[in-house]
Parts: structure tokens; C-alpha cells; sequence
């Protein structure tokens, strides 16, 4: 399994509840700072990362993502 940090720019208040929404995420939450949310994710491979993450772009409101891949 594959884990991995997806920081999210939205001015949209209920962003973290839209981001449970997505299949791999397993947990999301606003935050303070640069960032208003995380979604933190998990896929079987490498590659479903992207698509998990175009998903997340394509969600209205969210104007930019950051992605942190766990490395072990």
C-alpha cells in the first residue's frame, strides 16, 4: 500500500467533508495556514496516486494541491 499527504487550497468552508467523499481518502480535515485541508490517502500502487489527485483537482472550489508521497 501507498500513503500519501494531499495539502488542498479551497476558499470552500466544507472542503474536508468534500474530500471524504473521494475513495481513497481515508481521512481529511481543515487546517490553518497556506493550506485550508489535508487529505491524507491510500492506493495499492504508485500510479493510482495521480488519479486520486486529478480527482481531488477536479472537486469545485479547490484552486491547488500539494502532494507528499510516504516514503518507508
Amino acid at each position: 500500500m501507498v500513503k500519501a499527504v494531499v495539502l488542498v487550497k479551497s476558499p470552500k468552508k466544507l472542503i474536508a467533508a468534500r474530500l471524504r467523499m473521494v475513495k481513497s481518502v481515508y481521512d481529511s480535515f481543515a487546517v490553518s495556514g497556506q493550506f485550508d485541508a489535508v487529505a491524507l490517502i491510500q492506493v495499492k500502487s504508485l500510479h493510482q496516486i495521480k488519479d486520486v489527485t486529478t480527482e481531488i483537482q477536479n472537486i469545485k472550489g479547490v484552486e491547488r494541491t500539494e502532494t507528499m508521497i510516504q516514503v518507508v
